[in-house]
């Protein structure tokens, strides 16, 4: 069972918090691997920055989720908290530099650089990512608001991200596709970016859980409390400015 909102798990519920989220981030890498080669290959081959963009998206993915999974090979819970900024930076970055090369690929797309093919392989793979990572991004935000744990929320919201832009990358090749929408296909790449942009400013400022059950107690219990009583945070246990539950 989860904790009650506002309470800080024991040090048995933190381990099998801990545990869960290192399952879950590994599972994350396996699959993002797979989909960032598929998705990378099928991209080339049809000369689509949406399909190319989402492969690189899954690259993100997998260093945002290597970056946690190097906060939580740590046993002491001290070390994990104090290599959770770290975590957060290494997580921003690689959403700027995502960013940064899809909306260049996009723009030379609809300057008329080469118009993108049909993918079958690129529809296959977007319509699994759909049904699949969903579930991986729901079992690890838990986990994250529960333990506390900026990072993994920050991961988990890649994981969603990485839903919407599924999605959002199968309505443009089914476009492309069905009606030979070709500009459906560099639309998308840059939705794509815009999202990455936005993810990694979040990411860069800190933006995460802020229950009193995370980052603030590396601060003492006495000041988490503080901070809630003083209106900070909210019921879910949240400060303004934060989004782990929203």
């Amino acid at each position: 069972m989860a904790a009650p909102a506002g309470a800080r798990p024991g040090a048995g519920r933190r381990a099998v918090l801990t545990r869960r989220i290192r399952l879950l981030v590994a599972a994350t890498i396996a699959y993002n691997a797979v989909e960032a080669v598929v998705a990378i290959g099928a991209g080339a081959a049809a000369s689509s920055a949406a399909l190319i963009g989402f492969g690189l998206d899954s690259v993100i993915e997998v260093s945002s989720a290597l970056a946690v999974a190097w906060q939580f090979s740590a046993r002491e819970a001290a070390v994990r908290q104090a290599r959770e900024k770290t975590a957060m930076l290494i997580i921003a970055v690689a959403f700027f530099a995502l960013a940064g090369y899809v909306t260049v690929e996009a723009l030379r797309s609809l300057l008329g650089a080469g118009e993108a093919d049909p993918s079958g392989v690129g529809i296959a793979l977007a319509a699994l990512s759909v049904a699949i990572m969903p579930f991986l991004s729901l079992a690890q935000r838990r986990a994250g608001r529960e333990l506390g744990s900026a990072s993994a929320v920050a991961d988990s919201k890649q994981t969603l991200l990485c839903t919407y832009l599924s999605a959002a990358l199968l309505i443009g090749l089914l476009l492309n596709a069905l009606l030979g929408w070709s500009w459906a296909d560099p639309a998308v790449a840059l939705l794509i970016a815009a999202l990455a942009v936005k993810e990694g400013r979040e990411a860069w400022r800190g933006d995460a859980c802020c229950a009193p059950s995370g980052i603030a107690v590396a601060a003492g219990a006495e000041e988490a409390e503080g901070g809630a009583a003083g209106g900070g945070a909210d019921a879910c246990g949240c400060a303004p400015g934060c989004s782990c539950c929203a």
